[in-house]
Order: structure tokens, then sequence, then C-alpha cells
């Protein structure tokens, strides 16, 4: 064991002071990564007793866009397939990539693929030159935000009535039918950390609110903010579950833990090296228990994990071996 008796009873009085049970997900391979990574570490992952598997949507592999990426909806597709049990979302899908009923009709094929483990993750999108590249539009962000909640409004109806009629500003569908569709509609996830606009967009249509990372030492000011606008619109905040998408840097010894954050922070520079260090989840087990308590006392029970490391499967073992058995997990 990585701690004596007497700290594991109080980190586990701790877990039992919060009684919600905690989500785990974790980022497949993607970017400059081939199928057959990604779908070794989506077996993995769901072997493992992780909830959730999830990918970025971007069609260029960031920050090049040279590098290669695998399209989002395709690979979920394809680990869908491939999957017993973990759910599968994307972190997030941007409005105007592709037409929103067609989209609409993807995920709910994905869902019948997948036995109903789609969680529909969308966000306003913020990468001009992928839009511009792949010739979409690129409105404002008040006009993306518009457009994202047309898209959320428009695949809502689609997977809970027989024919639509919808007219909006950038979305439109007229008597389209969405057959077969999702036994009960997705899970809704909205991402991103705009405290007014999406937040309100989230307490309206979101199942799920995930935090970014680069906001992730913003959380309860972040989650203040959700609550502000959930009461603004007359909707419990206990009916939406607060996510939070992660690096996790993570050694079996502590030594090993600073030398990989270290690491980190020439690969991510200041852009989120230190903020690893100062608000993420980081270090050995014991120490990884304790930054996941800190983020539930501030309200979140979901994270998305970026596990750091060339081969993440080895982290996300060590994570489930030694992490996961502290924290009562959602069924």
């Amino acid at each position: 064991m990585f701690r004596d008796a007497r700290s594991t009873l109080w980190l586990r009085s701790r877990v039992m002071a919060t009684q919600q049970p905690l989500h785990f997900g974790v980022t497949l391979p993607q970017i400059k990564r081939t199928w057959e990574e990604s779908a070794r570490a989506a077996k993995a992952f769901d072997e493992l007793g992780y909830d959730s598997v999830w990918v970025c949507d971007h069609l260029y592999g960031i920050p090049a866009p040279e590098n290669d990426i695998l399209e989002a909806w395709s690979q979920l597709a394809a680990v869908a397939a491939i999957t017993d049990h973990v759910e599968l979302g994307t972190l997030v899908t941007p409005p105007l990539f592709r037409n929103p009923a067609v989209l609409a009709k993807q995920i709910a094929t994905i869902d019948h693929i997948s036995g109903g483990r789609v969680i529909a993750g969308l966000g306003a999108g913020w990468f001009q030159d992928e839009y511009e590249g792949y010739g979409i539009e690129f409105p404002s962000t008040p006009d993306r935000m518009v457009a994202l909640e047309e898209s959320l409004e428009l695949m809502k109806l689609m997977w809970t009535q027989d024919e639509v009629t919808y007219e909006g500003r950038f979305t439109k569908a007229k008597g389209v039918h969405c057959a077969p569709k999702p036994e009960s509609p997705p899970k809704i996830l909205v991402g991103g950390s705009g405290e007014k606009i999406l937040m309100g967009i989230a307490a309206r249509h979101a199942d799920i609110w995930n935090n970014l990372e680069v906001t992730q030492g913003e959380l309860a000011q972040k989650v203040a903010a959700l609550h502000r606008r959930c009461e603004e619109y007359d909707r419990d905040p206990s009916t939406i579950t607060v996510s939070q998408q992660c690096t996790v840097v993570l050694a079996s010894d502590e030594t090993s833990a600073k030398e990989n954050i270290e690491r980190a922070k020439k690969i991510y520079g200041g852009h989120m090296g230190g903020a690893i260090e100062e608000s993420g989840i980081w270090g050995t087990p014991e120490q990884v228990v304790e930054h996941i308590n800190r983020h539930v006392e501030m309200g979140c029970t979901m994270f998305v994990f970026e596990f750091f490391g060339r081969d993440t499967t080895e982290p996300a073992a060590l994570f489930a071996e030694q992490v996961m058995p502290e924290f009562a997990v959602a069924q």
C-alpha cells in the first residue's frame, strides 16, 4: 500500500463525506497517433474500469495543421464497436463544423452501435484557422453561441419527435426524420468557461457542464457562476453534473512525479505547465487522491483526464489500481 492505515481511513472518511459517486473519464490518443494506438488505449481503459473515453473535435492536429488527427465522430463510431462499458464523447464539438441535423443522425447511429453510451459534447469553438481552412464560416463569438444553442435545440427535437421542422439563424430543417432514434436521448455536455451566455446555454440544455483545463484554477468561481445561471432559468443546479478537463501527471514515487511535472512544464510551457502544479492533479497516488478531493469540495464530481506520458495506459493503470478504489464511482 502507498499510505499507512491511518491515512487510508482519513481519506476514505473524506470521500464518504461527499456522498457523491465520481465519474472518471480519460482522453484517447488522437493527435499524431495511429488508429491502432487509439484502439489499444480504448480497450485498455474499458477493461480498467473507467467510466468514459473522450476525443477532441478538431480538424487540424493543433498546434500544427499538418499534424495527423483522427476525425472525432468517425473515431468514436469505431471505438463504440470495440468497447463494452465506457461512455463515448467529444470535448467538444463546435457549431457549424457539420450540419446539425446530420450530426444528430450521426450521434443517434453511434448511440445504437454502442448500446446507448454516447455523450454529446458541444461547445462554441474557437480555432478560426481550421474553420476557414475547411471552408466553414467562422462567425463572431456571440453568433457561435446562437449557432450552438440552435444546434442543441434541433438535436433534442430530432431525438424525441417523429418529424421536425426548425428555422433558426444558422440552423434549419424541414420535415426531417431521425430513425432509428436513440433508445433514450443522449446525455448532453456543454463545455466552456463563459460565465454568462455559455453557462446560460448549459443551464437550459445540459446534463453536464465541463470546465476547461485553462480555467481549472477558477473552478469554484465557475461553479458559482453556473449556479447563478441555473437560478435565472429555474433549474436545480444539482441536476447538472460538474466536470473538469485536466492533465494528470501521476507517478509511483514523489521523485518521478516531480520529474514528470518538469517535463510537462517544458512541453506545455507557460500555457498549462505551471497551472498543473498550482491547481491541477499530479503527484503520487496519495497526492492525486488529495487533489481530487479538493476538486470534489468545489462541486466537481466528473473528471476527464489526459494522462501525461507517451503511453497513457501506464499511468491510467496505476490510477485504476491505487487511486480509483479510494472513491465511490458512478454506476
